[in-house]
């Protein structure tokens, strides 16, 4: 992110906007709070420059909704008192495509789904769908605005175009611009290195958790303004499975910090579309298995066509990346024996309150998360409103009334007030047993503090603690899938090893030491890192680590170092040799060696991917081998994905378009995003190389292999290259 003030030109530019962008600036002195005649109000950026690209090393680069609503209401730009010049909209600068995406997706912020037709296509009664109608034109005042009538929007090509007061702005290069004003320039580049990540705006330390049979791990308290909070959500964990409540801002940093790797998430229980609830869903992606997204339809559809927004993609190319569950209002849906309840909570964009509950010695246990609800006063207001402000009928004014006063054993409710927020007042006579209070930037007041708790980042309320080792329940899980043929008897000796627990920043292992024992991760994150490499792996839990090594007696070839607490299985290398040699696993483990590691050192493969996964795509991997410049090979299809190993290639397709690639370089499988397409091209040798072919058919289950085809093939569109 860059900042470019020209106050001359009264022009103040935020260049690029990923997630949390506005807790950046406010973090920064950028935007502060100030008053003029007697208005109070926020300073801030007039102007946001779009990245070229939606997507940069997996992650959103392009989320205005925040930014543009901090120039709208805490600035002022929407109202008529604004302090500011008359008729001053909030600008947005960029190309045609990203405009429009960025359109479509605030639109969809404000509004959710935008037409009776669409709610009803989720299959909500008839009175649902007139109820939802109702209270989405009374929360817009009367009729929904495009985005169009709210900013607006400067198309920046590669001349320089004209900005706002003598400000000229040109593109120089793929997401490189240059701004120019009176003779002076600049220049921004809104490029990430592949080794490049955006940063989380505050600190959180680390968090040791234990996998407890029914808990809440209370995983942010904030909103989408608090600059020392992640926004109001929390992980649930239940019969050592590990499910979210809402995927915000810096999803992938709040993991890490309580020792979560992506690949231990059984799901996450959508509450809405709003950013601040909404923009973690691509860590969520980053994972090798297709994670269940758990919502009611109405919540779903819209999250989906927000996404597809975005990203310009069909709502239903997400079932790719997620597993969608389906939810249904009013009821309790039986999940794996934990019971989930979703409610209908008003709110401008379609919004689901869940309670949760399981039972126990005594009677169920339960836990109510209750994000983006609204005061009672403010429910009064639509249901006593006249015209189109007559948002909603008595009978779900009383509905609601009640849901809110559920009595629970803990409860977590938003407090965020203004309009579209709660207040704690309206629980003063709760009679759940605990409360957390959420969803707010201030510190709680005298009387909040009456009525419920705070509760920091990574505490966890045990509701039932587990007794049954579900850690290493979890170690057994994954030696049965890496060994399905192994007998359990066998299992149960590697089973009876030591779990060891690492605190964050150990080396495990050194590059070039010997290690006399291998160990199978559990919870947590390592990074492996190699001399040469700028950048470094991520493993989690099913990895394992020190395996060839250890059976070998060699040097290892990288180190290993804990990013955050770790629980890994400390198996001795003698009793590990004997297992494998006892079960004739060494020529299968060898065979598939190289090209793991191989995998391991490649952007598109080299994290996320649990060692069964890899296997499956290892072992289906070809290789090809051009001993000579100038060799060829024909006929190879668009239903494969190529990777160059060491030398460089020219393939041409069936165009007749040339292209170079070098080591790390990869190509073909558009047959995933093109349906029905099985071209034919060639490559030919520019040195002597070598490169792997890999089936389509084999990884196309796998989340974090297709997004990033996808961003390689978004950049390489912006960048003109098909």
């Amino acid at each position: 992110m860059y900042w470019i003030d020209i106050p001359a030109a009264d022009l103040r530019v935020l260049c690029g906007c990923p997630a949390d962008s506005v807790k950046h600036l406010m973090q920064r002195g950028l935007i502060v709070p100030t008053e003029q005649n007697h208005v109070l109000y926020e300073t801030g950026p007039n102007a946001i420059l779009l990245s070229d690209v939606m997507l940069q090393n997996g992650y959103f680069t392009n989320l205005a909704e925040f930014p543009v609503l901090q120039m709208l209401y805490r600035q002022g730009m929407i109202f008529p008192d604004y302090p500011g010049p008359a008729g001053a909209r909030p600008l947005l600068l960029g190309s045609k495509e990203q405009l429009d995406a960025q359109l479509r997706y605030i639109y969809r912020g404000n509004y959710g789904l935008i037409s009776r037709e669409e709610v009803e296509a989720t299959g909500v009664s008839d009175e649902m769908a007139e109820e939802i109608m109702r209270m989405k034109i009374a929360f817009a005042f009367g009729s929904l605005r495009k985005t169009e009538e709210l900013v607006t929007t400067v198309c920046i090509e590669n001349m320089p175009v004209e900005v706002r007061n003598g400000v000229f702005l040109a593109r120089i290069a793929p997401n490189v611009f240059e701004f120019s004003y009176q003779g002076d320039t600049t220049v921004v580049d809104l490029n990430l290195q592949r080794h490049e990540s955006y940063w989380s705006p505050y600190p959180l330390g680390f968090h040791n958790l234990k996998r407890e049979y029914f808990a809440v791990i209370h995983s942010g308290q904030g909103d989408g303004w608090d600059v020392n909070r992640p926004s109001m959500s929390s992980i649930l964990m239940f019969q050592g499975k590990v499910y979210l409540i809402d995927a915000g801002p810096n999803l992938a940093y709040c993991l890490t910090a309580l020792g979560i790797g992506v690949n231990e998430i059984e799901g996450i229980f959508q509450t809405h579309s709003h950013d601040d609830h909404f923009a973690g869903l691509t860590t969520l992606i980053r994972a090798d298995h297709r994670i269940k997204l758990y919502a009611t339809p109405l919540v779903r559809s819209a999250v989906c066509k927000k996404l597809g927004a975005l990203l310009d993609i069909k709502e239903e190319t997400f079932t790719r990346y997620f597993s969608f569950q389906d939810l249904t209002f009013d009821i309790w849906n039986n999940i794996d024996g934990l019971e989930v309840k979703p409610f209908l909570s008003p709110h401008p964009v379609e919004t689901s309150i869940f309670i949760f509950r399981t039972f126990w010695e005594g009677g169920y246990l339960s836990y109510g998360h209750y994000a983006d609800i609204m005061t009672l006063a403010g429910l009064k207001k639509l249901h006593q409103g006249q015209g189109p402000l007559l948002g909603i009928s008595k009978k779900y004014y009383q509905q609601v009334a009640a849901e809110y006063l559920t009595p629970l054993t803990l409860k977590k409710i938003d407090i965020g007030g203004g309009m579209i927020h709660g207040s704690a007042e309206d629980f003063r006579d709760d009679p759940s047993k605990r409360i957390i209070l959420a969803h707010t930037a201030r510190q709680l007041t005298v009387r909040q503090k009456e009525i419920g708790s705070s509760a920091p980042f990574g505490v966890m309320d045990i509701l039932i603690p587990d007794n049954s080792d579900s850690t290493r329940r979890i170690a057994l899980e994954f030696l049965h899938a890496y060994f399905p043929a192994v007998p359990p008897h066998h299992l149960r000796i590697l089973i009876n090893n030591e779990i060891v627990n690492f605190q964050p920043g150990t080396l495990i292992l050194r590059e070039g030491e010997k290690n006399s024992e291998i160990y199978l991760l559990l919870t947590g994150i390592v990074e492996m890192l190699q001399s040469g490499r700028e950048c470094s792996t991520l493993l989690s839990s099913g990895e394992i680590v020190g395996e060839h090594s250890g059976l070998h007696a060699y040097p290892s070839r990288a180190t290993f170092r804990t990013v955050s607490f770790v629980h890994a299985m400390r198996i001795p290398n003698q009793i590990y040799l004997k297992f494998v040699k006892e079960n004739r696993l060494f020529m299968q483990i060898e065979r598939l060696h190289d090209n793991r590691e191989f995998l391991h050192s490649t952007w598109l493969a080299g994290e996320g991917i649990a060692y069964p996964t890899l296997n499956t795509i290892a072992q289906a991997m070809v290789l090809h081998h051009f001993y000579t410049m100038g060799q060829t090979i024909d006929n190879l299809r668009t239903t494969s994905l190529f990777l160059v190993q060491n030398g460089a290639v020219l393939r041409t397709d069936a165009n007749g378009r040339e292209e170079r690639h070098g080591v790390d370089d990869f190509f073909g499988a558009d047959s995933l995003f093109v349906p029905g397409r099985d071209e034919r091209f060639q490559v030919v040798s520019l040195e002597p190389s070598s490169m792997f072919e890999i089936p389509c058919a084999v990884f196309a289950h796998v989340p974090i292999i297709l997004w990033k085809l996808f961003e390689h093939r978004s950049k390489r569109q912006a960048a003109g290259k098909g």
